[in-house]
Parts: structure tokens; sequence; C-alpha cells
């Protein structure tokens, strides 16, 4: 948003991507170019696009690193380790290199799917391994080079993307929730939608009306929450097989790691009057989600909140 514009202006839409709805945020066919997107991109809100490579450089020295301490972890008690018996140092060697082989399989597993997009024998693992493990790593390791941890997020929201893309088949709609943060909601609203979204009239002062146009075409399920406890409730009533998720960098990441082993694909919102306040999703970007990962829902059938 321009400085100084009023809260519904919006800044020049970037050179090849649909036109940016309002935080009115349109339905598809209102107002919004029906230009498709391709997948996995996750916004179009004017920011850096995430950068792949950024997640490679990332994930590959972290692992380096990550070998250099289990090989040390080895080396620096050898000594000691053969005054218990001769072969205890080659049976812990050989753990530990092991163990080193499994981070460089997982890396490079990894790397390759990045690169060519095909899924591999063993991805889910290595997609738990970088969830759980190798996150937290990078991140520490992006803070001493200066990397900012919101490009970092960025760039490990794409790549998770392009992991769930690689998931086979399509979702039944009833055992997909697409999971929506409270701030889409108008701030004004007076309407409580995190009990039910049913609850919204649909005025088309915020997104929520064309998403749950959305969950009305697809059969879907469309869920509201105010935070990652609410939102981890929710799934744990609902038992999703596929989320599909719109929140800001921080909170997508949390959620990825919190949710695993249940795919997600990450959708950024867009934060025209800052975090946290009438924030606007591209209606445009959650339908090419959708049209991916759903299967078609029999005509009449309705989703539910």
């Amino acid at each position: 948003m321009l400085p100084g514009s009023p809260p519904n202006a919006q800044g020049p839409t970037p050179p090849g991507l649909p036109e940016q709805p309002g935080p009115s945020c349109k339905a598809p066919g209102q107002g919004t170019a029906e230009k498709r997107i391709p997948l996995p991109f996750i916004s179009d809100a004017g920011q850096k696009p995430p950068r792949k490579r950024l997640f490679i450089g990332l994930v590959t020295g972290t692992a380096v690193l990550l070998c250099l301490l289990l090989l040390l972890g080895w080396v620096i008690p050898y000594v000691g380790l053969g005054n218990i018996h001769p072969a205890v140092p080659y049976i812990t060697g050989g753990l530990f290199f092991l163990l080193i082989g499994c981070v460089v399989w997982a890396t490079l597993g990894l790397v390759l799917q990045i690169l060519t997009g095909r899924a591999y024998w063993g991805a889910e693992r290595v997609r738990g391994l970088t969830i759980k493990l190798l996150l937290p790593l990078m991140e520490l390791l992006a803070r001493v080079a200066g990397v900012a941890p919101g490009e970092v997020r960025r760039s490990f929201i794409k790549v998770n993307n392009q992991l769930a893309l690689s998931h086979e088949g399509k979702i039944p709609p009833q055992r997909l929730l697409v999971l929506l943060p409270h701030c889409v909601q108008n701030a004004s609203c007076r309407l409580r939608l995190t009990d039910t979204v049913e609850a919204c009239a649909r005025c088309g002062k915020c997104p929520v009306g064309g998403l749950l146009a959305l969950r009305d075409k697809y059969g879907v399920r469309l869920a509201v929450a105010t935070g990652g406890s609410i939102a981890r409730r929710i799934v744990v009533e609902t038992r999703p097989k596929f989320i599909i998720a719109v929140a800001c960098e921080r909170d997508l990441a949390a959620g990825i790691q919190d949710t695993h082993p249940l795919p997600v694909f990450g959708i950024l919102n867009h934060r025209p009057e800052g975090p946290c306040r009438n924030t606007c999703v591209n209606l445009v970007l959650v339908e090419e989600a959708l049209k991916r990962f759903v299967q078609p829902a029999p005509e009449g059938t309705q989703g539910q909140g």
C-alpha cells in the first residue's frame, strides 16, 4: 500500500501477476483476473519472491555442519572407547557414519526433488527430517550469515509447497481443510467467526465471503483460528488429510512444523494495514490450490464450516 493512501488503496500490481484484490478480496469472476498462477507460488503481495537457492544453500550448509559435529562426536572419544573393548570404536564409528550417510542422503534427495520437482522413495521422511530438525538449525545458521528470518521462512514455505505438490492423488473434499487466521475478518465486524464461519454475513468487506464461496463450490471444510492452539484444536477435531493454510510467514512455518506429518500447502496473506489487521488473501491462488488437491465434489454438495 502506498504511504498516505486510504486502507483500500493498493500499490501497482507486480508485472506478470494477476490484479491483487483490495481488502474486500472479491470472489473469482468479480473484478479479479482469472489468469492462472503457477503453484507453488505462495503470494502475490508485492513481496520479494522466495528463493529456492537460499533454502538449498542453507540446508546444504546445515547438513555439512551436522555431519562435522557427528564426526567430531566419534573422533574425540575414539581413544577412550578402545579401553572398554577393542571393537567398541569400530561399532560406534559405524553408527556415526550411518547417521552421516542418512543426513547426506536426505539432503541430496531433498535438493534433487526441489530441482526436478519429482518425488522419490522416502520423500515424506525427508520432509519430516527437514521440518523437525533442519529448519531450526537453518534459522540459526541464517542468523549467523545475516539473512532475515522472514526470508528463510518464505523460502522454506515455498519448498514445503513443492514437496506437498508431490502428494499423489486427490483429497476427498470433506478431508481437506482450509485454515484461515482471524485477521482476514474485517476489524470492525462484530460477528464472531471463530465459533462458526456460517455467522459471516458475506458483506464483501473482507475475504471471508469469497472464501466461503470457494468452500461451497468445492465442498471442502473451512475454519478460522485465532492462534496456534486453536488451530491445533481445529485440526484434531476435523481430522483432515490435507490442509491449505493462509497466514503470515512466522505462523505458516510454525503451523507446518506443528501439524507434521500432515501435509500443508501454505499461502501467505497480504497485510496492507500491517500485521494482524484486515489482512487479505488472493482468492485466485486459493482456488488454484483447491483445483490441484481436491477431488471434484458432486453437484449440489456444500462444504461444512
